[in-house]
């Protein structure tokens, strides 16, 4: 990936769809994944952000699922499909979509002049796919050049974990006692929960479930800071596949 530097003479194009921000070694397993930042969205709940998606370079991300390759880029998500977790997102559309046309040659490496792009924007680190995978200095400057960004990680545990994830990115967590074991490891969560689940003291509901509120409006989720711990309801067409402890202790 190109250095990243707000000195530029040459100005991008603003008719750039999306950009590869980094072809190389997961972090996680060492397989080939690709970083793809695309620069618009329709979806409603994130709002005007630009979004992210981490992928297997060499298998598309339906077929990844099924092989369990996508470890290389999930790691030891419990929410991966291919282990009948509870992930909401549609592999068939928006990764595969995505996937097609990098292999057709449709998105440009990034470099120094696309810079501006990000300036300005609010960014989604992790539409699909785990930041973690990616080496920590590919996304570290793209949050620094955006005005918010949002970012989560199940990585904790995983033994390539670069720690520093932790100033950029929530931690997810799959139970109460998750939650408050990753607290006191220095991170803010961000809990998966089922219906009418309690929330700890510390916790708040995500304002897209609790008021509506877009994550560009929100900018709760963006790792380290004062703000409190989050909790969302599972959503997505495999909910019913997620289980989690009901209450805090």
């Amino acid at each position: 990936m190109a250095k990243l530097t707000k000195a530029s003479k040459v100005q991008p194009k603003s008719t750039t769809r999306g950009l590869i921000l980094y072809e190389g070694p997961s972090v996680l397993d060492g397989s080939p994944i690709v970083v793809i930042a695309t620069m618009k969205t329709t979806n409603r709940k994130t709002g005007d952000m630009i979004q992210t998606w981490i992928l297997r370079s060499d298998t598309n991300p339906v077929e990844a699922s099924k092989l369990g390759l996508d470890q290389s880029i999930c790691g030891s998500c419990p929410l991966r499909r291919h282990h009948g977790g509870a992930c909401y997102v549609n592999l068939g559309q928006a990764p595969l979509s995505i996937y097609n046309a990098y292999k057709r040659g449709a998105y440009p490496k990034y470099e120094a002049k696309h810079a501006e792009l990000f300036f300005g924007r609010k960014l989604r680190l992790g539409a699909y796919g785990d930041p973690a995978a990616v080496p920590y200095q590919v996304c570290k400057p793209l949050v620094d050049l955006a005005i918010m960004h949002t970012g989560y990680t199940h990585q904790i545990r995983h033994k390539n974990f670069d720690i520093r994830y932790l100033n950029i990115c929530m931690v997810s967590a799959d139970t109460p006692k998750q939650a408050i074991k990753y607290q006191n490891l220095g991170a803010r969560t961000f809990r998966v929960a089922i219906a009418n689940d309690n929330l700890a003291d510390n916790e708040v509901e995500c304002l897209a479930d609790a008021k509506g509120i877009s994550c560009a409006d929100c900018g709760l989720c963006g790792g380290k800071s004062s703000q409190p711990n989050i909790a969302i309801t599972v959503h997505g067409s495999l909910a019913k596949n997620f289980h989690s402890p009901t209450t805090v202790s």
